[in-house]
C-alpha cells in the first residue's frame, strides 16, 4: 500500500490544505469557542440564579444539547435555520444562511452546553465569603460576579477550557456533511481528485494528531502552573 507513496503530492497540496482547508478550522474553532465562552457562561449564570423557571430553563437547554449527536445538530441547523427565519422576519421565503454561518451557528450553540457546565463548576467552587466580602464593600451581585468572581474562575478553568477548545478543533471537521472546505475536506477534495487517498488522509490524521498533542501538552503545562499559583 505504501510502496508508492508520493511525498510530492503532499507538497503541491500543502498551499490549499493550509490556505484555505486550515485557516477556515482554525477561523471556525476560535469564533465558536468564544462565542460559546460567552453564551455558555450566560447558561452559567441563568442556572445558579434564584429565578427556578430561568435555571430549569437553563438546565434543560444543557441537557438537551449534550444529549443530541454534534452531526445531527449541524444538519438541524442548516436545513431549519432558513425556516425559522422567514417565520420569525415574517418573509415570503425561507431566509438563506450560508454554510460558515450555519456552521459556526452550531457550534456556538452546542459548545455552550459544555462550557456553561465547566463555568458553573468554577464559579461553584470560588469560596461563598468571597461574595460576601465584595457585597459589604458596597458591590452589587452583578459587581461581584464580573470583577471578584469571573476574573478567578476563568483562571482557575483556563485549562478545562483549553481542553474543550481541542474537542472543538476536531469536531469542526464534521463540516465535511455540509461541504465545506475545512482541513480534512480540502483533503478529501484533494484525495479524490488525484486519486491520492492514503497520502491526503495520512497527512492530515498527522497534522490533526500534531496540532491536539501539543496543545495538549501546553494545557498540561499551563495546569500545572495554574495548580502552583493556587
Amino acid at each position: 500500500m505504501f510502496s508508492d507513496f508520493d511525498f510530492d503530492a503532499i507538497l503541491r497540496a500543502l498551499p490549499y490544505l493550509m490556505r484555505d482547508g486550515m485557516s477556515f478550522t482554525i477561523t471556525l474553532t476560535v469564533l465558536s469557542a468564544m462565542g460559546g465562552l460567552v453564551l455558555g457562561t450566560l447558561i452559567a449564570l441563568a442556572r445558579l440564579s434564584g429565578g427556578k423557571l430561568l435555571a430549569m430553563v437553563a438546565a434543560g437547554y444543557v441537557n438537551f444539547m449534550r444529549a443530541l449527536p454534534l452531526v445531527l445538530v449541524i444538519f438541524w441547523f442548516y436545513f431549519l435555520v432558513p425556516y425559522l427565519g422567514q417565520w420569525l422576519t415574517g418573509a415570503p421565503r425561507p431566509i438563506k444562511v450560508g454554510g460558515f454561518s450555519s456552521a459556526l451557528l452550531t457550534f456556538v450553540m452546542f459548545e455552550a452546553a459544555y462550557f456553561s457546565e465547566i463555568m458553573r463548576g468554577g464559579i461553584q467552587s470560588v469560596a461563598r465569603g468571597q461574595s460576601s466580602a465584595a457585597l459589604a464593600l458596597g458591590m452589587t451581585g452583578g459587581q461581584s460576579m464580573r470583577y471578584i468572581i469571573l476574573p478567578q474562575v476563568l483562571r482557575t478553568m483556563l485549562p478545562v477550557l483549553l481542553t474543550q477548545t481541542i474537542v472543538l478543533f476536531q469536531d469542526t471537521s464534521l463540516v465535511y456533511v455540509l461541504s465545506l472546505t475545512d482541513f480534512l475536506g480540502a483533503a478529501s477534495k484533494i484525495a479524490q481528485r488525484d486519486g491520492r487517498l492514503v497520502e491526503m488522509y495520512c497527512f492530515a490524521a498527522l497534522v490533526y494528531f500534531l496540532i491536539c498533542f501539543l496543545a495538549s501538552q501546553a494545557v498540561r503545562r499551563l495546569q500545572t502552573r495554574v495548580a502552583i499559583i493556587r
